[in-house]
């Protein structure tokens, strides 16, 4: 199998599971999203020692926390921090159709700043599908009636995210170790107050709840590795359209499982987004086609 095909199938199976992520959450609605945020980070970096130590990459893992990676590490870490906290609150607070919304808008910044950033350049055939799924998004943010500040905020953060990790120096397991490790003193400091308050969920609030929390190490880390390691295998572009995937999961999810409003409005832009992907796929393999002279 190719490098490039790995990467895709690598970046589909990422946004599978979290496009199911809202599930999750839901469960643990009763804890705050702060807390939460908290538990994702301090378990994740746990999860992620764990799995360093099974796969004896302690000497790799050393080369990570060097000054010269601190800077590009800690502006991941925060945007991925800031991504998170917007993303749960979201949910929990009945807003997944929105976050859906954010994440049709994100793979649209990731390919404005492939092409702007990185220089990557689209296909006649790609620049128009990527047009079509734009005017869909912009059409059903302005039908909304007002700005879609969760759809923006979580659209630019992951975006930037995956700008960063595109261009990230180090392997995907120890810069995922690295962003978690420099927000897992905040967390941690966070997690003593609410202890010290007698606040805190975890041990507090039953032992199903405990082993949600302390299993966000989990359902956080692994889809992030499978996105790492994908985003140094395909182009900005395509893991900008790949993206669709989770939005159209959550999507789903919102008004299938939890009963929020999805009206003609949404299903029409669902449609043409939807078109704009199969497009976009059928382009590719007429592409390929072509160059390999097959019928």
């Amino acid at each position: 199998m190719s490098a490039h095909r790995r990467g895709v199938w690598l970046a589909v199976a990422a946004y599978g599971l979290w496009g199911v992520l809202p599930v999750y959450w839901k469960l643990l609605q009763r804890v705050p999203a702060p807390e939460i945020l908290a538990h994702r980070i301090l378990w994740s970096l746990v999860f992620l020692t764990a799995l360093v130590g099974v796969r004896r990459e302690w000497r790799t893992l050393a080369t990570a926390f060097r000054p010269a990676h601190l800077r590009i590490y800690a502006a991941a870490a925060g945007l991925l921090a800031v991504n998170w906290l917007t993303f749960i609150w979201a949910v929990n607070t009945g807003r997944i159709v929105e976050t859906s919304l954010g994440y049709f808008i994100n793979p649209l910044v990731s390919v404005a700043l492939g092409v702007l950033v990185l220089r990557e350049r689209l296909r006649r055939g790609q620049a128009g599908c990527v047009a079509l799924a734009g005017a869909a998004v912009v059409w059903l943010a302005a039908r909304e009636g007002a700005p879609p500040w969760v759809a923006l905020v979580l659209a630019g953060s992951f975006a930037l995210y995956g700008l960063l990790k595109k261009q990230a120096p180090l392997p995907a397991l120890p810069g995922l170790v690295l962003e978690t490790a420099l927000l897992a003193l905040p967390a941690l400091i966070f997690w003593g107050a609410l202890e010290a308050g007698g606040r805190a969920a975890f041990g507090h609030a039953g032992p199903r709840l405990t082993l949600l929390l302390g299993f966000t190490g989990v359902v956080t880390a692994l889809p992030l590795l499978l996105f790492a390691a994908a985003a140094r295998q395909v182009s900005l572009t395509t893991l900008g359209l790949l993206q669709y995937l989770a939005p159209s999961l959550q999507l789903l999810i919102g008004v299938l499982v939890f009963g929020e409003p999805f009206g003609r409005d949404r299903a029409l832009a669902f449609a043409l987004i939807w078109t704009a992907l199969a497009l976009y796929w059928l382009e590719g393999v007429w592409r390929a086609r072509r160059l390999t002279g097959s019928p």
